[in-house]
């Protein structure tokens, strides 16, 4: 079931135009990340998602709401928005009335939510790290419980630990409850290991769609968007022909392993 469609969408602010002629369309229950360099007009295009922007030419489409007409409000019930600094985010004194903040939140869906999370329930989300306050943020989002999540840089301020934990539990969320997501990140290593889809944005246009593995191992594409592949492409891009589809970690030591393999064989047929 398609969830967003963008037709010929443009955006600008006032006479400055920042995204152009975008046309994509989402089902329910992927994983896409957004990717392009900075000043691509990422940001920009997440605002489309609730009605925080509206399109100056073609069309948005949310649920079967066009986001022209349609009242944030009314996006906001389908659409959970993470922004990137969660200080524009976070509102409430106690982490307990921040995640029950928002509309339509189920208070049972907070409390499985604040012992997932490990959060003190009344401790104050201002006298935290930065990369906690972003964890609070996060769970406000998904204590909504809508179907499309939209998350600019969720990752932003966590150490590893945090990062995957994090991570992890979107995906959770995308496998195990359906939930549709979209994410913009400049960390190229998550991207992988997490996205199924990835749209490439540069200039304010959409420069390709297609499966992570197949635009992750695009040199030429990832060098116009002034992107570096995550390491374990890159590492299989420089080592030629016969490391070309290689894109997990698993997959290089499978390689190296059968190629050591086939080594030993030959050398202990030589000494034959």
């Amino acid at each position: 079931m398609q969830v967003i469609q963008f037709s010929s969408a443009d955006f600008s602010y006032g006479t400055f135009p920042v995204l152009s002629d975008i046309s994509f369309s989402v089902e329910k229950g992927e994983f896409i990340s957004i990717i392009g360099e900075n000043g691509a007009g990422k940001s920009t295009l997440l605002k489309l998602f609730n009605g925080l922007n509206r399109p100056t030419a073609g069309t948005v489409s949310i649920c079967g709401l066009d986001t022209r007409s349609a009242k944030t409000s009314e996006l906001a019930a389908h659409v959970g928005f993470l922004f990137q600094n969660p200080d524009r985010q976070i509102c409430c004194n106690t982490i307990r009335e921040e995640l029950n903040f928002g509309i339509h939140t189920d208070p049972e869906r907070t409390e499985r939510i604040l012992q997932t999370f490990g959060f003190t329930p009344d401790a104050s989300p201002f006298s935290l790290s930065r990369g906690q306050r972003q964890q609070i943020a996060l769970a406000s989002v998904i204590a909504r419980n809508t179907d499309i999540l939209v998350l600019d840089e969720p990752t932003t301020g966590l150490d590893y630990r945090e990062c995957m934990s994090m991570m992890s539990y979107i995906r959770k969320l995308n496998r195990e409850e359906g939930k549709t997501i979209v994410m913009v990140s400049h960390d190229m290593e998550i991207v992988q290991d997490f996205s199924g889809r990835i749209l490439v944005l540069t200039g304010g246009k959409l420069a390709a769609d297609g499966p992570a593995r197949t635009i992750l191992t695009d040199r030429q594409l990832l060098e116009k968007a002034s992107l570096l592949p995550p390491q374990i492409a890159d590492t299989a891009l420089r080592l030629g022909s016969g490391f070309a589809d290689i894109f997990t970690v698993q997959e290089m030591t499978d390689r190296v392993g059968h190629i050591l393999s086939a080594v030993a064989v030959q050398t202990q047929d030589v000494h034959i």
